[in-house]
């Protein structure tokens, strides 16, 4: 399905710009890309590896035969299921991977955003790092100097700007990498998953400023498994699947195609184990799982003490499924980092009633010159799983995340998705007592969202207790049992999921309005 620009234009009852119909972005033509033992692109650490290794890896070729065009003004939407070979196709436009087959061309500097966190220094403030990432992008500090006010008043990220970025939450480097890769006013602009730890009202502002950076660039590509937000602000969308494009042409038609897929993946997940998403059933009881009492947490700033956490009390009872919700900075990581004992609070107390497990980061753990497999026993023996436990549950493992095609391969070249699989697979197979996951689903699509509840909701069968952070407040509303709404380091709201996102939806638009009125 090929639709033209001019149709595209004319359904969207926008006008085509002038300079799309002969100004080419990015072309490619029969691109293919595949993975292997031998592949020229493994570095020198991983190739050592694989001297070592008793199994050879499968051929397996990640994009076939891919053909894309774009044109100046265009917003190119890139949908599909985890591994489907979208994180590659933005590796392959960027330059960062050489098609094995085929050719590519592209008009323009690439400014990409491929994953939070990458080429970000941990140690270093995120000041230090807009001006790193900006000269790794050719900026001299002079341009810089001009930016720097600019990303930082996007950010919103205020006094944090000058605090090392591993205290930031996975969402507040969301909002310094998108800052970064928009500011600089690059001609195309890749975005992949970027924007899927953005909380409500950063979301909205993002997706504005990828409207504004078309009056100055050519084109702009967006992964993401939001299937309305390709609907609703794309020019065209690619829907891709294994490594081929399905449908290409109108973001309606194309979403419309890619639902009916994944509704069909929802129904033969119905007729096997998992049961259709559903709201879980309140099972708690009357044993304490989490006890937290006056908690508070500080930061020492360069001119003043940040209070992350203020006076926070919870109580979680056994079979509950706890959602946590608020912007970006609201406390949200703060509190799991304290739950699972990497911080300790500056006053206040918290007991916690059994084993923890928690799922912190994307990727948080791996090493990423070594395959799945062996990234599955390096995370379950630091988890405390004993190595014949790991054999029996490898299988179930590697089945649950889907990843049979990929397990051999270096987790350098998984998708955030596909990490977000992998870590929660791992994680969960721990049958912990108390299970803590902060925002590392929103990476995932629609089909393991789901699966990734059940499974969830088949630990609280078990009088487990699960904290969740979460910016999908449908999660909230459907798997969370009780929902805590936190804003600048305090729980304004604990109780009804639906009463949660309510009262958090309406501080937003109350924001928003207080904005317009400045």
């Amino acid at each position: 399905m090929v639709v033209s620009e001019a149709e595209i234009g004319e359904k969207l009852n926008k006008k085509v710009p002038l300079a799309r119909a002969g100004e080419l972005a990015i072309r490619a033509r029969g691109v293919g890309i595949k993975f292997d033992s031998e592949s020229r692109r493994e570095d020198f650490k991983t190739m050592t590896h694989n001297l070592f290794r008793r199994k050879k890896k499968e051929e397996f070729w990640a994009l076939k035969d891919i053909d894309l065009t774009g044109y100046s003004g265009d917003i190119i939407g890139v949908i599909g299921f985890n591994g489907a070979g979208k994180t590659t196709l933005c590796r392959v436009i960027t330059g960062i991977l050489r098609p094995d087959r085929g050719k590519i061309k592209v008009a323009g500097e690439v400014s990409a955003l491929l994953s939070l966190g990458t080429g970000f220094k941990q140690e270093l403030t995120g000041r230090d790092n807009v001006y790193l990432n900006g000269m790794m992008l050719g900026f001299s500090r002079t341009e810089i100097d001009e930016l720097y006010p600019e990303i930082v008043e996007f950010t919103g990220l205020g006094d944090f700007i000058n605090e090392p970025i591993k205290i930031y939450s996975r969402g507040m480097r969301a909002r310094l990498g998108f800052s970064i890769a928009a500011m600089i006013e690059p001609e195309i602009l890749v975005l992949d998953e970027a924007l899927s730890a953005g909380d409500i009202e950063f979301n909205e502002r993002a997706t504005a400023k990828t409207k504004e950076i078309l009056s100055r660039t050519r084109a702009v590509v967006i992964v993401s498994h939001s299937i309305s937000y390709i609907e609703n602000n794309c020019t065209k969308a690619i829907w891709i699947e294994k490594g081929e494009i399905q449908a290409s042409g109108e973001p309606a038609e194309v979403c419309a195609l890619y639902r009916e897929k994944v509704e069909e993946r929802k129904a033969a997940r119905r007729k096997s184990r998992f049961a259709r998403f559903k709201r879980t059933k309140i099972t708690a009881g009357d044993r304490t799982a989490v006890k937290v009492k006056n908690l508070g947490v500080n930061f020492k700033l360069e001119h003043k003490t940040f209070w992350a956490l203020k006076d926070v009390n919870m109580t979680v009872r056994e079979g509950e499924v706890v959602g946590v919700i608020g912007h970006n900075g609201a406390g949200k990581t703060t509190l799991c980092r304290v739950l699972c004992g990497l911080l300790k609070g500056d006053r206040g107390k918290v007991r916690m009633k059994g084993e923890v497990t928690a799922l912190l980061s994307l990727g948080a753990g791996f090493n990423r010159q070594l395959p799945g497999r062996d990234n599955i026993y390096l995370n379950g023996l630091m988890l405390g799983i004993p190595r014949r436990q790991l054999n029996e549950i490898y299988d179930d493992i590697v089945g649950f995340a889907e990843l049979e095609k990929f397990i051999d391969t270096p987790v350098k070249y998984y998708s955030s998705g596909m990490l977000s699989r992998l870590g929660f697979s791992i994680a969960a197979s721990t049958n912990p007592d108390i299970f803590i996951i902060d925002e590392t689903l929103s990476a995932g699509d629609a089909a393991f969202h789901e699966k990734a509840s059940e499974r969830i909701q088949e630990m609280i069968s078990g009088s487990k207790a699960v904290i969740v952070v979460s910016h999908s407040m449908r999660f909230i509303e459907k798997v969370c049992t009780r929902a805590i709404w936190m804003k600048e380091g305090q729980v304004l709201y604990d109780g009804n999921p639906e009463e949660a996102v309510s009262r958090y939806r309406a501080d937003v638009k109350r924001s928003k309005q207080f904005k317009k009125l400045r």
